[in-house]
């Protein structure tokens, strides 16, 4: 019994180190556990039933929110999570009869293998629950991304955690827990002393947060109507009080968007020469009756358009159907009628001060994407979303906490804009500069900088401690055992 409790409380403990509860110190601890009680069973088919209570728990409360647009969304995606899950229980089980060093490079780097398949599949992959985000979003602890990553940060947690196991089973085994430790501190430390810092030319931000008067669900001349709310708060801005300008995901929509409609051009071309501003305006366009595009456009202050960023990650399932044809059955896939024609690169503008680089919704939880615009030249980072579909849950909170680790990683401030909140300005520190509510109308100011100090350690050479870690647990499973030594005629 007691060691499906210990998975239970894993579970539990790893739903509660990410938002809404957010405490990201149990990072360092929730993963204890489900480790305990891979030890203390004898049989791979109760470590498999262990990981799969600790995958559901965790993975089911985490996502949560996404029951609000239907259970056919929810359940398949925390069951893929959960199998995850078990299939990394048997693994550490298994390594659970050799040698406590092979044990624990297993365990390590098994659960670095594990985010390593999450971020990239299927579909190209969904990162939530990369332990590092909570880890790394803990105060000084963000600064020390610009160096590790927030895999990096997954990986030290995986390892105090294992560390402590084997403590409490033999104090011998003290360095298990004593290094890793260390090592946290010291980067605590060098994170809170020298985080990361935007130092070049000041910028003046506004982010219109135009609402939607249906979120959820479709209504008459909606997209006309969000585009009107939007447009109407920018309107309310006086010259030469902003530099930039941020509509957030699905303000604009066919027929009321800027590069189909010349109107709507016209009108935001003359809202950039009033206000002496770039405009970087977010939405979505028809291509036909089958496909769309999902594009972040930028207005100079001259009212021409500078150039477009096309979103190069859709939500599987959200903005295109995987393998339409053999999902056919489901009714609710009725609602994703049209595919989303891809971006295939990054796109850096030149606006007044510096180099920006955006990324939409979906994306913006993936550090690869963000890097990408960081080894493109960006000196400043925009996330534009909708989040409108996710009612009054966590989602929200989940996504500004992931895209604030991955801007950390690059070294750059965020503005994070969002059609019906929550809307975020943060530094690149960490530090929030300004936040809004949930389904309000409003427009959210700050001030940010450019990155002019180039690029960071994690830009240059990526997830580096993940790979470190996959590559000693690889090594730690080949490693001869004393048993096979010793039948091969070695000395034990």
């Amino acid at each position: 019994m007691w060691p499906y409790v210990g998975a239970l409380v894993g579970g539990l403990l790893m739903w509660a180190a990410f938002p809404p509860v957010g405490l990201g110190v149990l990072a360092f601890v929730a993963p204890a556990p489900l480790l305990w009680a891979l030890r203390q069973v004898e049989h791979g088919g109760t470590a498999i039933r262990l990981g799969t209570v600790f995958g559901f728990v965790w993975f089911g409360g985490m996502l949560w929110w996404m029951r609000i647009v239907g259970t056919v969304a929810w359940l398949p995606l925390v069951l893929w999570m959960t199998v995850l899950a078990a299939g990394y229980a048997f693994a550490v089980w298994t390594a659970g009869q050799g040698a406590i060093w092979r044990w624990y490079l297993v365990a390590v780097g098994g659960w670095a293998l594990w985010e390593f398949l999450r971020a990239r599949a299927p579909f190209n992959g969904f990162p939530w629950g990369t332990l590092g985000y909570a880890a790394a979003d803990t105060g000084p602890t963000i600064g020390a991304a610009q160096w590790i990553g927030a895999t990096g940060w997954s990986v030290l947690a995986v390892a105090v955690a294992a560390g402590l196991v084997i403590v409490v089973e033999n104090a011998r085994n003290w360095r298990y827990l004593v290094d890793p430790v260390v090592i946290v501190m010291l980067l605590t430390i060098a994170g809170g002393l020298l985080a990361a810092d935007s130092d070049g030319e000041l910028i003046r931000v506004a982010v219109i947060q135009g609402n939607s008067p249906c979120p959820r669900v479709h209504c008459q001349n909606e997209n006309q109507r969000i585009y009107e709310s939007h447009l109407e708060l920018t309107r309310t801005l006086r010259p030469d009080t902003v530099d930039l300008v941020v509509w957030a995901e699905n303000a604009t929509g066919t027929p009321f968007e800027p590069v189909g409609n010349e109107a709507v051009r016209e009108e935001l071309a003359l809202e950039a020469v009033r206000l002496d501003a770039h405009l970087l305006i977010s939405g979505t366009r028809s291509i036909g009756t089958d496909e769309f595009e999902n594009a972040n456009v930028l207005f100079t202050p001259d009212g021409l358009i500078a150039g477009e960023y096309l979103k190069r990650h859709p939500v599987p399932f959200g903005e295109y159907v995987p393998l339409r044809p053999l999902f056919g059955f489901i009714p609710a896939l009725d609602a994703v009628p049209r595919d989303m024609i891809r971006g295939t690169e990054p796109v850096v503008f030149r606006i007044k001060g510096g180099s920006l680089g955006s990324v939409i919704s979906f994306e913006g939880a993936f550090s690869r994407h963000v890097r990408s615009q960081a080894a493109a030249g960006s000196e400043l980072i925009v996330v534009t979303t909708n989040e409108g579909s996710f009612g009054s849950g966590a989602a929200s909170d989940q996504l500004i906490a992931m895209a604030t680790v991955n801007a950390a990683e690059v070294g750059m401030d965020l503005v994070h804009a969002a059609i019906t909140g929550k809307s975020a300005i943060v530094l690149a520190d960490g530090t929030v500069q300004g936040e809004t509510g949930l389904f309000t109308a409003e427009i959210l100011r700050g001030n940010v900088r450019f990155r002019t100090a180039g690029p960071t350690l994690f830009t240059r050479v990526g997830d580096w401690l993940q790979y470190l870690a996959i590559i000693a647990g690889a090594v730690a499973i080949a490693w001869p055992s004393e048993a096979r030594r010793s039948r091969s005629g070695s000395p034990a």
